[in-house]
């Protein structure tokens, strides 16, 4: 197996169309390992308090709405 930099050299030999559709594979490769270890967590209960703690402010209306938060500043 190649290391780090033989790779890097590597890719920094293809055409640019090929670069692209390795990002594009990466960045969807990340995406699946993410929502993977989501899935994993949430199986494990790990995010069970943070779920808890959202219902609950939710429950108490100490929520703002996301269009708010996003313009204030």
């Amino acid at each position: 197996m190649s290391n780090l930099l033989d790779i890097e050299a590597a890719i920094q030999k293809l055409p640019q169309n090929d670069i692209r559709q390795l990002a594009a594979w990466i960045q969807d490769y990340l995406d699946q390992s993410w929502e993977q270890q989501m899935a994993a967590d949430l199986a494990a209960g790990k995010l069970d308090a943070l779920i808890a703690k959202a219902e609950a402010d939710i429950a108490a209306h100490q929520v703002r709405d996301l269009n708010e938060v996003l313009r204030d500043p």
